[in-house]
């Protein structure tokens, strides 16, 4: 009885055995036949040094050199209008004329009071040259005279209002004057601009103050000419600080040759300060931040990443990290990097990489070290310091 069931118990134990060893054969098949993960496609750029200008940014306003909507001081009828709207007219134009036949005819019956005042003087010291009347008469003749003749100058200045002059010289605006219209005293009667050259007026804080000079570089961009910049520099900085806002306002004189700022408009300026700094770049895209520091893949040879591998691997403190498979064309490799200022689309590295290697732009949430990939950069991401918006 011991010997067959030691014989059975030897049979159940080769069932056994056989059993499991064709499992295993059979999962190694499976594991064999099963197909291996493709490369992940990606956009890369070649990390580049560009040289970034320090500069002061602000949001700003275009503001005429001279402003006015021109008005008249008195009331009247319009007679004549000599300008077209838009019109570029010079200190002194004649702009309007309003009806002045009453006050030229009363006018002339001043002038003329004052001529006969001036006939009665002259006969009035005659006769007191010969002692026929006193000073006193001669005095009285002569102040009437001087209050006639005021009086005819007061009138010939309420003519000449009447006539409605350009103060300066600028640009005219559109009118909804018309000849025959009656206005009254200050009623607007067309804008008038002097817009060549041109001034931004700008806030920027307190703590920039000591940033500040009269004649520092400032460029200008409006989103009404996208891509365009209008540089020009400072000609004032307000003595005052605002004490609601701490910021300061600063004006910028800008040539406007073209006319294509007009007052009113938004601005965004910008103030050179210091020399230029030179950065390795690269589109924000391509950073991945994260709690414990901010990483890129960098794309590498497979060769590459294996030397990458061995190297991390002896260092004491360093954890080596995955290999890729020997000859699978390009992979990546994740490394640490310390980013600087951005500007636009861009952002400044300042340890972590060099020039010239080629990082991963987009596509790093299906990353990890060793994957293999393929670049298409048929669609790129934005990668520019002076975006445009999309609407332009």
């Amino acid at each position: 009885m011991t010997k067959r069931m030691l014989i059975m118990i030897g049979g159940v134990l080769v069932v056994v055995l056989l059993l499991v060893g064709g499992f295993i054969l059979h999962i190694q098949k499976l594991i064999a036949a099963s197909p291996k993960p493709y490369p992940q496609t990606v956009t890369a750029t070649k990390v580049s040094s560009q040289d970034w200008q320090p500069t002061l940014a602000a949001v700003g306003s275009v503001v005429p050199v001279r402003g006015v909507d021109v008005t008249t001081e008195i009331a009247g009828l319009v007679r004549e209008i000599h300008f077209k709207s838009g019109q570029d007219v010079r200190k002194g134009d004649v702009l309007v004329e309003l009806n002045a036949d009453s006050d030229k005819a009363q006018l002339a019956a001043l002038e003329a009071a004052a001529d006969l005042s001036a006939t009665v003087l002259k006969r009035d010291k005659a006769q007191f040259d010969a002692q026929a009347i006193a000073q006193a008469q001669v005095d009285a003749d002569a102040a009437d005279l001087k209050s006639k003749r005021a009086l005819a100058a007061q009138q010939q200045a309420i003519i000449d209002k009447k006539t409605i002059r350009a103060p300066f010289s600028g640009k005219l605006g559109i009118t909804t004057v018309n000849p025959g219209q009656y206005v009254n005293p200050g009623d607007k009667i067309v804008t008038l601009q002097t817009i060549d050259p041109i001034y931004v007026d700008f806030n920027l804080p307190q703590k920039q103050v000591g940033s500040l000079q009269v004649g520092q570089v400032v460029n200008v961009t409006s989103d009404g000419f996208a891509g365009l910049l209008f540089p020009g520099k400072i000609t004032a900085i307000s003595p005052k600080v605002d004490t609601t806002t701490r910021n300061v306002v600063v004006e910028a004189t800008l040539a406007n040759p073209k006319r294509q700022l007009l007052p009113g408009m938004f601005a965004n300026a910008a103030v050179e300060v210091g020399d230029k700094k030179h950065y390795l770049t690269l589109p924000q895209t391509a950073i991945t931040y994260n709690p414990y520091g901010s990483t890129v893949f960098v794309v590498m040879t497979a060769d590459e990443a294996a030397a990458a591998a061995r190297e991390a691997a002896s260092g004491a403190s360093a954890a080596a990290p995955a290999k890729a498979a020997s000859g699978s064309g390009l992979v990546v490799q994740q490394a640490f990097v310390i980013t600087g200022e951005t500007r636009g689309d861009q952002v400044a590295i300042l340890k972590g990489l060099k020039e010239g290697q080629q990082v991963v732009t987009s596509g790093q949430v299906k990353l990890k070290n060793g994957t293999s990939i393929v670049i298409d950069n048929s669609v790129l991401p934005a990668n520019s310091p002076n975006p445009t918006p999309q609407e332009h």
